[in-house]
């Protein structure tokens, strides 16, 4: 995900959109930081030796979506960065899970004996 969000922040500066960039990598961490808050408390709750995870671990799990609720309603109300650039960089986790769909089917069929 980090080199999605990296090689899209790459491309704004390159083209000369360091505004789209900027906005692009704010949402970006935004949506990281939430799913790895997601993957941890998923992580929590599957845990054997736990019956009930931490009061920090659920915290975290429902601040995910007010906080990226108020990043992207304070960056399009001051228009400090491009609104659309921060809602595109919010689909990184999403491009990330993606190619890593992918990676595993393409690993699987390479392992495969069936073929």
């Amino acid at each position: 995900m980090v080199g999605f969000a990296a090689a899209g922040m790459l491309v704004g500066f390159v083209l000369g959109h360091a505004r789209a960039a900027g906005g692009f990598g704010l949402g970006a961490a935004v949506a990281i930081l939430g799913y790895s808050w997601l993957h941890k408390a998923v992580v929590s709750l599957m845990d054997a030796g736990r019956v009930r995870p931490s009061g920090f671990t659920l915290g975290k799990l429902l601040v995910r979506y007010p906080l990226a609720v108020v990043v992207i309603f304070v960056f399009y109300r001051e228009n400090w960065l491009p609104f659309e650039a921060v809602l595109v960089g919010l689909f990184v986790p999403m491009a990330g899970a993606l190619a890593e769909s992918v990676f595993q089917i393409g690993s699987a069929l390479r392992h495969s004996k069936a073929l």
